[in-house]
C-alpha cells in the first residue's frame, strides 16, 4: 500500500495558499481547493470534540452549503459582511498526523485576526485538515476549525469563513 507522499513543505504552501485565499476574499479560487464532496466544520466552543450527530455545531457545511455560503458572502445580501471584514491569519504548528492511502490528516494552530469598523476580533484555535490528492494536487475533503475561544463574546458570531 503506498502512502501519500507531499512533503511538509509542500503540505505547508498549501496551507499557507488556503489562508491567503481566504484574507483576500478569493473564495472561488478557495473553493477550487476543495473536493466536491467536502465538508467544513466548527463545533461549539464548550463541546469541541463532539460529533456533529449529536451536537449542535456553530457550522457543519456539506459542499452544497459550502458552495451557498460563499455565493452569500460574495453578494450584497451579506449584511454581516458588507462591507466585507479585513481578515489576516498565521498558521503554524503544521503537524502530518496521519499518512494512509487515500488521505492525510494535517493539525494545525491558528489565529485570525477580524477588523471591521475600527474594531479588532482574534479567533484563536486549530485546524483539521483531511487532504486528499487528485490529478497530483492537493485538495481538502475535510476542514474542521476549533475554536480555543471558551465563548464566542465579544465576537458574537462567525460569519467569516474560519
Amino acid at each position: 500500500m503506498k502512502k501519500m507522499n507531499f512533503s511538509r513543505e509542500q503540505i505547508e504552501d498549501f496551507l499557507y495558499l488556503e489562508a491567503e485565499l481566504l484574507d483576500q476574499a478569493r473564495f472561488d479560487e478557495w473553493l477550487d481547493l476543495l473536493t466536491e464532496d467536502a465538508t467544513y466544520s466548527i463545533p461549539s466552543t464548550d463541546v469541541p470534540d463532539a460529533s456533529p450527530r449529536h451536537t449542535l455545531f456553530l457550522v457543519s457545511d456539506d459542499r452544497i452549503r459550502i458552495d451557498s455560503r460563499v455565493k452569500r458572502l460574495k453578494s450584497d445580501d451579506a449584511h454581516v459582511e458588507y462591507p466585507r471584514s479585513r481578515t489576516n491569519r498565521n498558521i503554524n504548528n503544521v503537524r502530518v498526523v496521519e499518512r494512509s492511502e487515500d488521505s492525510l490528516l494535517v493539525r494545525s494552530n491558528f489565529i485570525v485576526y477580524r477588523m471591521r469598523y475600527g474594531n479588532m476580533d482574534a479567533y484563536v484555535g486549530k485546524y483539521e485538515h483531511r487532504l486528499v490528492e487528485r490529478d497530483g494536487q492537493l485538495k481538502i475533503a475535510d476542514r474542521k476549525c476549533i475554536l480555543d475561544l471558551e465563548a464566542l463574546r465579544p465576537h458574537g458570531k462567525v460569519s467569516i469563513i474560519l
